[in-house]
């Protein structure tokens, strides 16, 4: 896969559900003093207006704050006191939802994401919301960036179909827990979670 352009604010759909089956098969591009790193996104998760799991179910916090901006700004928030998590915000301003991206298959620069995580395995270098960003030294300095121009971290579009894209319920989760908004590429080795949900 061959990463293009950024891509452009009104490609992507307003709907959250309908982003987050749009960015699989697009790529998360992260630009590094020593190179650039980046992955095809393999598996997405929605997170909906009125979701019990959001972060914005109880409204905007100083926390939250860039899940509430325009579709395609970066919302990064660290979690369970170990690793940070890549969302991209969707909808209108002021609506708090957003795509939580879950894995990548790397493409570039996979030496520096190596050198990152400090693992050799391919794929497990970006397989899980947490080894991803890790893979990409993704954290809350980045929060709020403008993902649709070239930049630090940026969303690329690429030049081929992504392939069949699979459904199932999200992971890790115990409110609103049986909705279908996880989306993933199916029989991609560098999807995460357990196979029953990948089938």
């Amino acid at each position: 896969m061959a990463i293009g352009r950024a891509l452009a604010r009104p490609e992507l759909p307003v709907d959250t559900v309908s982003l987050a089956r749009h960015l699989i098969g697009k790529a998360v591009v992260r630009e590094l003093p020593e190179g650039v790193a980046s992955g095809r996104i393999v598996e997405t998760e929605a997170y909906v207006v009125g979701d019990a799991a959001g972060h914005a179910y109880r409204g905007m916090t100083r926390r939250n704050q860039s899940l509430y901006l325009e579709r395609g700004h970066a919302y990064i928030y660290f979690a369970y006191g170990s690793s940070y998590m890549l969302n991209v915000s969707s909808e209108t301003p002021g609506i708090g939802t957003g795509v939580l991206i879950r894995a990548l298959e790397p493409l570039e620069g996979i030496p520096i994401m190596r050198l990152n995580r400090g693992v050799e395995r391919l794929r497990d270098l970006a397989r899980g919301p947490g080894r991803l960003t890790a893979a990409l030294r993704i954290d809350r300095r980045l929060d709020g960036l403008d993902l649709c121009r070239e930049g630090p971290l940026w969303l690329g579009c690429g030049d081929d179909e992504p392939g069949e894209i699979g459904q199932s319920i999200r992971i890790g989760i115990s409110r609103d827990a049986n909705r279908l908004l996880r989306f993933y590429l199916r029989d991609n080795p560098f999807v995460s979670g357990p196979r029953s949900l990948n089938e």
